[in-house]
This record gives C-alpha cells, structure tokens and sequence, in this order.
C-alpha cells in the first residue's frame, strides 16, 4: 500500500467523517492538513473543512507524512506526545494569532476538552495557551511600531486586539511604556 494520501475524498467517506460514522474506523484514517493531526472516522471533534483533508488507508502513511495523532480518538491506540502536541499548537497560533482565537476554538481544532488542552499547555509551557498567544502578538506588534510607520491603531487590529484602547492598556502592563512612547524610543 502506497504511503500518500488520497487526492480526493471519496463521498461515503466525507459523509463517514460528517457524522463520525465508527463503522469506517479500520477502513481509513484521515488528516487535518491546517493542523497535521490525523483521527478515525469516528472522531467526535468539529468536522474539518473538506478542502484540508487527506484520506489515509493506514495509519502508518500519515505518521511517515508527518501527521501526528488525534488525542481525542487516538487512533491505532497511538498517542502524541504532550511536547510534540503543544508544539503543533504553538506553530499554528504563531500562524494564525490575528485571528480571534478562544481556548473553546482551540480545543475544537486541536480535539481536546478545553479544560485538559489549558493544563496540558501550562505544564509543558509554563504558561496558558492564551497567554503565548497574547506574547505572541505583543512582540509581534512591538516590531511593526519599531520597524514601520503604521498607525498603531492599525497594527493593533493587525495582530489581534480587537480595539486600540485594551491594545494600549494590555502594550503598557507588558512593555511598561505606552505604543507611542515605545515607538519614540526606537526614532
């Protein structure tokens, strides 16, 4: 059996995904590509968008492609290792912070409850997942105010805050300095 995935998804096995249909759990596995986890058909986490997913005949073809797998169905009674799986996490919040990002979102992409995805992230991190998250967009929008001219109102929605004012309150508790006197201090 050939180690790729399926290009496309056969329709009985979208709609096995769809309603988390555990009569094909030894037929076929698939793979999140947004997330590279891979789960059972059976998974009760949220329904992936179609465009993101690969179909694997064994589970062995999506460890050798780099997906890791599900902590929720494990499949093929594998686990993931916390580090590794708070590690895939980190690098999809480092890609996607601007978005508007809950612990309940997470948990849904990453098939966790949010209670054990916070507990587990504290314990390998040191810190909650929405608190690398908030790291992440502050030092993020501390370089676009030293390296660019942007006005900061506009680099606060580019990196997430969902207005100026929690932006500047948040900027001055980490930073002890406001955006517009930490921009000063680099001109």
């Amino acid at each position: 059996m050939d180690n790729y995935p399926i290009p496309s998804i056969p329709s009985k096995y979208w709609k096995a995904i769809s309603n988390n249909d555990s009569d094909f759990d030894n037929e076929f596995y698939y793979g999140v590509k947004t997330t590279k986890i891979f789960c059972r058909p059976s998974c009760k986490s949220r329904v992936p968008n179609k465009n993101n997913v690969y179909i694997f005949k064994e589970a062995q073809s999506a460890l050798e492609l780099g997906f890791r797998p599900c902590k929720r169905c494990k499949p093929d009674n594998l686990l993931l290792p916390n580090e590794e799986w708070v590690e895939i996490i980190c690098e999809w919040m480092d890609k996607n912070f601007q978005d508007d990002i809950t612990l309940n979102s997470l948990s849904e992409i990453f098939h966790s409850s949010p209670f054990h995805l916070q507990r587990t992230f504290n314990k390998v991190k040191g810190e909650s997942p929405l608190a690398y998250l908030q790291k992440k967009r502050l030092t993020t929008a501390a370089k676009k105010l030293k390296d660019t001219n942007y006005p900061i109102q506009l680099i606060s929605s580019e990196v997430g805050f969902p207005n100026n004012s929690y932006f500047s309150t948040v900027f001055k508790k980490y930073y002890q300095v406001t955006p517009n006197n930490y921009r000063k201090q680099f001109r």
